[in-house]
């Protein structure tokens, strides 16, 4: 290959690596051409899954500023590539994984950090984004709902003690 070429992959790994919200390196050696596509559907939309050479692909993993990967880059490695939510393709990857035990995770990066390979399958057990928003949002509602009802019990509550005091006092008027 050319050197232009070769800089011309460096520099579309580097913008994968940044435009990125994570990425996941992967070792897929066994795995047929028909189980890979498989695995690029089961990634979702918001992945491309790649399969790279390690060299360039550490090199731009470097350029883009993302240096804790280095050690991973060894034997045949394909990057998943995540721009939407990050859990999502981790349970891709995990339940894939699972039926596919050539596929090995070695790590990644999520928005900059490093991950380990366990550490990406207890991203995979998570809930989506969606799943918590709405959780969030039901103990928002849950925490308001008790506050309006403790709110509404101090004035009925109120109303009751000078009713009862009301009817005291006229009961101990009327007996005197």
């Amino acid at each position: 290959m050319a050197r232009p070429d070769k800089a011309a992959a460096v520099a579309e790994l580097a913008d994968q690596f940044r435009s990125s919200n994570a990425a996941v390196l992967t070792e897929y050696r066994g795995l047929t051409v028909a189980q890979l596509k498989t695995l690029r559907r089961s990634l979702g939309e918001d992945a491309q899954y790649a399969v790279v050479k390690n060299t360039l692909t550490k090199i731009a993993a470097n350029e883009a500023g993302i240096s804790t990967l280095d050690d991973l880059f060894n034997g045949p490695t394909a990057v998943a590539f995540i721009t939407g939510d990050p859990v999502t393709s981790a349970k891709g990857l995990r339940d894939f994984a699972k039926d596919n035990p050539n596929l090995i995770i070695k790590g990644g990066v999520l928005d900059g950090k490093a991950l380990s390979a366990d550490e990406i399958k207890k991203l995979a057990d998570l809930e989506s984004r969606e799943v918590l928003l709405s959780k969030l949002a039901g103990a928002f509602k849950g925490k308001q709902s008790q506050a309006a009802s403790l709110f509404q019990a101090l004035p009925s509550k109120f109303v009751r003690t000078a009713e009862a005091l009301r009817v005291k006092l006229e009961e101990q008027g009327g007996a005197e």
